[in-house]
């Protein structure tokens, strides 16, 4: 098959079209409260056979490409999520990525058996396809709600880390892996995966935010490029360790996302846009993989049946039973069992079954489309009201500081660029009342667009934009105090940090 100019002329004018209306999608979404990786799902069916004519049914390439937007989505999701917010909530995140998925599998597959009368093999994939929560979907909803950092952090550290686990066990169970070697050896493969993964991303993760701390690129562009690049190496170097790509693409990304880095409000900004577009790529590529009129009432039936067994019996029973490694109020509990969302995930999973050809993949797929369609109309626009109901409410608190760095080439410093957001209390502290390290400095302060060169009796306001030159070896101290005073004012150090 040849691929000439023609095509690429039209390939762009029908990719950029599709994007820049799923772009506007997301505002219609978010109007009608739901996740926007429903409408482009939709979007993708409207494209396909029974749509507009285009035919899409290559399920390797399809879960190809599917785990290569996961990468991307996780790397996004590690760049972006705070430590000392997934910290304290860790041991329930691991807890459900590792024994709730096994409980989750268990449940969905007696069910899917002994009720809705599956195959055993069809049943255990059933279970193990919808068992995890979807990185893209928790990363986008979760963060817009006013929730406690323990509950975020519990189910951003469950989407992240409940791939790993998942896709080996359904990779192992469509090529008969399970079937030839048994349960025990299974077990054990999963853990070797696991394990090497993070280990591979911690490696990658603090080697490379040890790389970038001391480069000195040529260009401010190429620092979130740089560090996307090194996430994605940990992902290549654990699959060719055989190890999970997933696990160690998350957990490299957590460590670079947290270590002090150069233009790190750029490189998020920049995964986060790389992570749209994988997202939206991912969602109407699944849409196209479906031929609606395979979608019977049968298949309907059992989807219906399946989420309603997902939602109100194996999602509650698996965080009671996972929260047993870190106790939880009932009303936490109750929230977390109601905010496993689903989205892409499970469909990618569904595309490994329909490339191994596995018996019946193909309604296989069908039904974890069509239960991830409910679930998603079920769960997504009901959360508010359901963190309401729950009183898990809190109210969101402003970052009292940005900060952004930038290398100088010529000698061994860094330029900290600090902006005074609303509620720091930097507001009204004069330059020498800062009291930063000694060979630290304040170079300039950018104030309703002009610039002022600051002397000691200078008083920082509001909406400023601080330039500050330290050396290298001074960065950290001197960020440390600066986050300090705009926490507590100028007597923060005596009051405490």
């Amino acid at each position: 098959m040849t691929f000439d100019v023609h095509q690429l002329d039209t390939f762009v004018l029908v990719g950029a079209g599709v994007t820049l209306l799923a772009i506007l999608a997301v505002r219609l979404s978010s109007r009608a409260g739901l996740p926007s990786l429903l409408l482009y799902l939709l979007m993708g069916v409207a494209l396909g056979e029974n749509g507009i004519g285009i035919d899409f049914q290559n399920a390797e390439l399809a879960h190809a490409l599917g785990f290569a937007a996961l990468a991307l989505i996780l790397a996004e999701g590690g760049l972006t999520t705070s430590w000392d917010a997934v910290k304290p909530s860790m041991r329930l995140g691991l807890s459900l990525a590792t024994l709730g998925v096994a409980v989750s599998v268990a449940i969905v597959a007696l069910g899917a058996h002994f009720v809705l009368g599956l195959s055993w093999q069809l049943s255990v994939l059933l279970g193990a396809v919808t068992s995890p929560t979807d990185a893209a979907a928790v990363f986008s909803v979760l963060r817009g709600l006013p929730l406690s950092p323990r509950l975020v952090g519990a189910l951003e550290a469950e989407s992240g880390f409940n791939d790993a686990p998942t896709v080996v066990l359904v990779t192992l169970i469509s090529t008969g892996s399970v079937a030839d070697h048994g349960v025990p050896t299974t077990v054990l493969v999963i853990v070797f995966e696991l394990v090497v993964g993070v280990v591979l991303g911690l490696a990658v993760g603090f080697g490379g935010a040890w790389l970038m701390r001391r480069a000195a690129l040529p260009s401010s562009g190429l620092y979130p490029l740089a560090v996307l690049c090194l996430a994605l190496l940990s992902y290549g170097a654990a699959a060719g360790a055989h190890a999970s790509g997933f696990a160690a693409i998350y957990v490299a990304a957590l460590v670079l996302g947290n270590s002090e880095l150069p233009h790190r409000i750029a490189t998020r900004s920049f995964a986060e846009g790389v992570a749209w577009l994988a997202q939206i790529g991912l969602f109407v590529m699944l849409g196209l993989l479906l031929t609606p009129s395979r979608i019977t009432w049968s298949v309907v039936g059992i989807a219906v049946v399946g989420s309603l067994l997902l939602t109100f019996v194996a999602r509650p029973i698996t965080v009671w039973v996972s929260a047993v490694v870190q106790p939880m109020p009932w009303r936490e509990v109750g929230f977390v069992s109601w905010a496993g969302l689903r989205g892409a995930v499970p469909i990618v999973l569904a595309t490994i079954p329909l490339a191994e050809k596995v018996t019946d993949a193909e309604r296989l797929f069908d039904i974890v489309f069509v239960i991830v369609v409910i679930s998603t109309v079920l769960t997504g626009p009901t959360l508010p009201t359901v963190v309401r109901w729950l009183e898990v409410t809190r109210q969101l608190e402003p970052r009292s500081l940005d900060l952004e760095v930038a290398p100088l080439e010529r000698v061994a410093a860094d330029m900290l660029q600090v902006t005074i957001t609303p509620v720091s209390r930097l507001h009204g502290v004069e330059v020498g009342e800062l009291r930063l390290p000694e060979g630290s400095s304040v170079s300039m302060v950018v104030r309703d667009g002009r610039t002022i060169v600051p002397e000691r009796r200078t008083v920082l306001r509001r909406g400023d934009d601080v330039l500050i030159v330290t050396p290298h070896h001074l960065r950290e101290p001197t960020v440390k105090r600066l986050r300090i005073v705009s926490a507590h004012g100028r007597l923060g150090r005596w009051l405490g940090d």
